[in-house]
């Protein structure tokens, strides 16, 4: 039996590849293990922010939208052939995920008239958004947040700190979870602020890191006043808000994450062979097994975005995050195994594709914690999924 798509996905897909070729910029085709320090203090280059405009515009954004939102109406199914395509090319929709990803469906959905408003700037990347969620003792337990908002009649007053804030430094808004009844449930009182990053009292720290990049940052806010119209949703539902934004965030990245490791098995084989070690059976087997891991999480991904699809929960979602960080930091190090002595190098005359495999190698081990860690996962998939019991 051979899986296929059926015609009329096929003629969607043909529009899309004779769009990408004559529209994508030669930044945009270049295949990507990461994206850290690629434009130095240039969080969001120049490029990637008309590319993001240039594919609302030719409605190819977020195909599934109406036109007026950077769409075409598309089906879901058609949706997945598009997120496929652009995986397998390695093209970027956006270099700045939060305004499409995160902050657009929830205002969609959460939202009143005016702040539904917000939607088309967002995913067409004229607004750069940046999510206030991590604080220093509340990662990925967003239920432990401290920073608070005095709730008065006609405003709020904000005071704490957000840190490993993503885009903070060009931030034009912030989409921020607060505490506004601290003596509530830690996972209730909590609510959702629209904060203009221009507001007297907001500091903002960038957090450079190991690669020179800086596209990281530490957020203080002193006396922050925001005005009540800004509440996104009701007073003290900001958790359920939040559980619907990281569902939309999660529902179409397993397509990108998948097509990585197939990419990166693909590069492995070719390394083995280059390398003299491709008839080992050890090295074989270990190929052969990251395959059908990669095989396996793909259909997987395509039962949870069925489920999604039909607007049923996805909990396949959690398991692929957690599975595809794991299996591609596992992958990078078969690859630094298979140099041998030269597996920590980087210098491209002695080391393989310029330290490609230790640099990921290392980098992979945020992607076992940005968006929630393995630890956080695993504890949703057991306590949500499967119904253990705490322990």
């Amino acid at each position: 039996m051979k899986l296929a798509w059926g015609p009329d996905e096929e003629v969607f897909r043909d529009e899309l590849v004779a769009f990408l070729e004559a529209h994508a910029p030669p930044e945009a085709r270049v295949l990507r293990d990461f994206r850290t320090g690629d434009a130095g203090d240039d969080v969001i280059p120049r490029w990637a922010r008309e590319w993001q405009a240039t594919l609302f515009d030719h409605g190819w954004m977020i195909p599934g939208y109406p036109p007026e939102l950077g769409g075409r109406n598309a089906t879901p199914v058609q949706t997945l052939v598009y997120l496929e395509e652009m995986a397998h090319r390695g093209i970027p929709r956006s270099l700045h995920f939060p305004g499409h990803g995160i902050v657009a469906p929830s205002l969609l959905e959460f939202g009143n008239e005016e702040q539904r408003r917000l939607a088309p700037a967002a995913i067409r990347g004229d607004t750069i958004w940046c999510i206030g969620m991590s604080e220093p003792n509340a990662g990925s337990d967003l239920a432990s947040l401290r920073t608070r908002a005095e709730v008065h009649d006609d405003r709020f007053v904000v005071n704490g700190q957000k840190v490993w804030t993503s885009y903070a430094t060009v931030a034009q808004r912030c989409f921020c979870y607060v505490r506004t009844d601290p003596a509530a449930p830690k996972h209730r009182g909590i609510s959702l602020l629209i904060v203009d990053m221009d507001t007297p009292g907001i500091e903002v720290r960038p957090l450079r890191h190991i690669t020179g990049a800086a596209d990281f940052a530490e957020v203080f806010f002193t006396d922050v006043v925001v005005p009540r119209e800004h509440l996104v949703g009701g007073l003290h539902d900001g958790w359920r808000i939040t559980t619907g934004s990281l569902a939309h965030e999660r529902a179409g990245l397993w397509v990108e994450g998948v097509a990585r490791l197939e990419r990166t098995i693909t590069d492995l084989v070719d390394l083995a062979r280059r390398r003299g070690v491709a008839g080992d059976p050890t090295v074989r087997r270990r190929l052969a097994t990251a395959y059908e891991e990669a095989a396996s999480l793909r259909a997987l991904g395509y039962k949870g975005f069925a489920g999604f699809a039909r607007a049923s929960s996805a909990p396949e979602h959690s398991y692929l995050k957690m599975a595809t960080s794991e299996l591609g930091q596992s992958l990078y190090e078969l690859g630094m195994e298979l140099q041998g002595a030269y597996g920590s190098v980087v210098d491209p005359e002695r080391g393989e594709e310029g330290g490609r495999w230790s640099t990921g190698f290392f980098v992979g081990f945020a992607s076992t914690i940005a968006g929630g860690t393995s630890e956080v996962q695993r504890n949703i998939i057991a306590q949500r999924v499967l119904g253990l019991p705490r322990s």
